[in-house]
């Protein structure tokens, strides 16, 4: 009869199943990335703010990107760092730390999903209302986007890990390379029926509201760029205003499929235990790759960001001299 211990708040993570002559290469590889990806974060968000010329809504609005890429990245690799370097039978950690990375690792998920779909509707009023874009897209109405995109995002996160914390505790294996809410509530003996239902309204509504939006703020600026409003607006003062939109489309979408696809492969490979450590590895993906890849995508396409850094650099080499 197999032995339970109930309620214990000493769990044991996984990890990933690595051999001892990949551990140290696997180890500097997420190192290198993870360093790259805060760096590159935190580097273009404060540009966008010492540089005034980026002080513009798409620019205030791509932060909340970027700052949840940090929480995305910053909440799990410290963690699954120290854990490559560890033996399986030392990788502890307290029920309330993995209750709070399980959180952020929700949060996470979720705001990146919300904060596009802001990204969206900015992008659908650059293009579709040029004329009207700086009274539309005003201070108030940036705050009130930001706040909607992570004020949904708290409060469907709170519910689903409530449901979660209210079950009682009968395992203490994490299996997992680090806490999320279905590793949580796996530690249950206890029925997960209203757990299961409400994770999978979640995931419906907010992949469905994700998806949905961006279908149907897509559609409308294909509409506007294939009838005269374009021209006439192209034409107008705000040429420049639609050029900047119609070129962050095309890396607001690449940015979004990326997101959106490695997103599926964890979800989808959750339901199948026997792919555990490829479900692992996408995960870790999910949170290092678009990471990693939006700053790259956004300072490319950003003639100001170019110039800023431009400048910079000749600034530094003139110096010395």
């Amino acid at each position: 009869m197999e032995n339970y211990t109930y309620n214990s708040y000493t769990l044991q993570m996984e990890g990933l199943n690595i051999t001892k002559d990949y551990i140290y290469p696997f180890f500097f590889l997420l190192l290198i990335f993870y360093i790259v990806s805060v760096v590159m974060n935190i580097g273009i968000s404060v540009l966008i703010f010492i540089n005034k010329k980026l002080h513009q809504p798409m620019y205030f609005i791509f932060c909340n990107l970027s700052l949840s890429d940090i929480i995305g990245c910053t909440n799990i690799f410290p963690r699954l760092l120290a854990d490559i370097l560890q033996p399986p039978s030392k990788r502890l950690i307290s029920y309330y730390a993995c209750v709070v990375q399980a959180f952020l690792t929700q949060l996470f998920g979720t705001t990146s999903h919300t904060v596009l779909m802001i990204m969206a509707f900015d992008r659908y009023v650059a293009i579709c209302y040029p004329l009207r874009y700086s009274t539309i897209m005003n201070d108030k109405m940036v705050m009130k986007l930001t706040f909607s995109a992570w004020g949904v995002a708290f409060v469907l996160v709170g519910i689903l890990l409530g449901l979660t914390l209210r079950l009682n505790r009968c395992r203490t294996m994490i299996m997992n390379s680090y806490c999320d809410n279905a590793s949580l509530f796996k530690l249950s003996c206890e029925s997960v029926f209203i757990n299961n239902v409400y994770g999978l309204t979640f995931t419906v509504v907010l992949y469905v509201g994700s998806i949905g939006s961006m279908v149907l703020t897509y559609t409308k600026i294909a509409v506007v760029c294939l009838t005269k409003i374009t021209v006439v607006c192209l034409t107008s003062n705000n040429k420049s205003l639609n050029s900047k939109a119609l070129k962050t489309c095309s890396t607001h979408l690449v940015v979004y499929l990326i997101m959106l696809i490695s997103g599926f492969v964890v979800i989808i490979l959750h339901r199948f235990p026997q792919y555990s450590d490829y479900r692992k590895l996408c995960s870790i993906l999910f949170h290092i790759v678009p990471g990693s890849l939006n700053p790259i995508f956004y300072g490319v396409q950003s003639k100001e960001i170019r110039k800023f850094l431009s400048k910079v650099f000749e600034a530094k080499k003139i110096l010395p001299s």
